[in-house]
């Protein structure tokens, strides 16, 4: 009897992050050459995108990094290093990084060749869309294997998460309430145009600040706080400006600039296009706000 050939895709041939990590550091000292440099760089990347990212060994040899399933691999060739999102093809590409692979319907691909550059900017940008995508299509998946076990069909508000981000008042992102970054991400991704670098921004500003913060999405805004102490910051979308609200900001030295009787100890500050921003003390109230007792719906 002919011995069964394993298929490509067999659990046994995922590893444990922390081996499948090993894994990639052998190929890339391996790779003795410039192939080796473009891989650790585009890992580089990938790392600094979001921390949660998950790194993987996969089909005997293809470093793989996942986020709710896989975002993207980095394939090594004699001529190219290619870097393929697993969904690329809906993914927004407004700076044409995918060079390969155009013809597929779900595939897309970068192909890195000696010598050619990697835009840490722009691909940290298409990064973060492939994780809001997979986000998104996590509900969907759900709702699939629900059906195939004979279960009853999810619910039509269930259907609405896997389906575009819808914009309500002042461009603001729908986001079902949910705890993790995840949701946050979605959030972020789904903010129109300017706003959308601008909420990468402060989420990479707070995590550097806090690396102890916990996330969640509320009321349609990204909330972070403390475990056990309560929320002390969110942000939301307006027409023309993303407003950042400080829940213990009569506290805060200097004391924010925007505030009202009525609004009791939040103050906020509201950040617009082309207008100066000062990172360094936002900073300073992100590491204060953190320090104090939370809010606590």
């Amino acid at each position: 009897m002919k011995k069964a050939t394993p298929s490509p895709k067999t659990k046994s041939d995922a590893s444990t992050d922390a081996s499948a990590s090993e894994l990639i550091d052998r190929r890339i000292a391996e790779l003795d050459d410039w192939r080796g440099d473009t891989l650790a760089r585009i890992r580089d990347v990938v790392r600094q995108t979001n921390p949660d990212i998950v790194e993987e060994w996969k089909w005997r040899g293809v470093p793989t990094w996942s986020y709710n399933g896989i975002l993207c691999t980095g394939e090594t060739y004699r001529q190219a290093v290619k870097m393929t999102f697993a969904h690329g093809a809906s993914l927004k590409d407004p700076t044409g990084l995918f060079n390969a692979s155009l013809e597929g319907k779900t595939r897309r691909a970068i192909d890195f060749h000696e010598g050619a550059p990697v835009n840490a900017r722009a691909l940290k940008a298409l990064i973060r869309e492939a994780i809001a995508f997979n986000t998104s299509k996590a509900v969907g998946k759900a709702k699939k294997a629900a059906r195939s076990s004979g279960k009853k069909p999810a619910a039509k508000s269930d259907q609405a998460k896997a389906d575009p981000v819808v914009l309500l008042s002042g461009g603001n992102p729908q986001i079902a309430k949910a705890d993790g970054d995840a949701p946050v991400q979605a959030y972020i991704a789904a903010m129109p145009g300017w706003k959308s670098d601008l909420g990468r921004r402060l989420d990479e500003l707070i995590v550097k600040a806090v690396p102890n913060v916990t996330k969640a999405v509320r009321w349609n805004s990204p909330f972070y706080g403390i475990e056990g102490k309560g929320w002390f910051l969110s942000f939301h979308c307006l027409t023309k400006y993303v407003k950042v609200t400080f829940f213990a900001g009569t506290s805060l030295e200097p004391l924010p600039p925007g505030g009202t009787k009525r609004s009791q100890e939040s103050r906020w500050i509201d950040i617009y296009e082309n207008k100066p921003f000062d990172e360094g003390q936002f900073t300073r109230w992100v590491k204060q706000a953190a320090s104090l007792p939370g809010w606590t719906p």
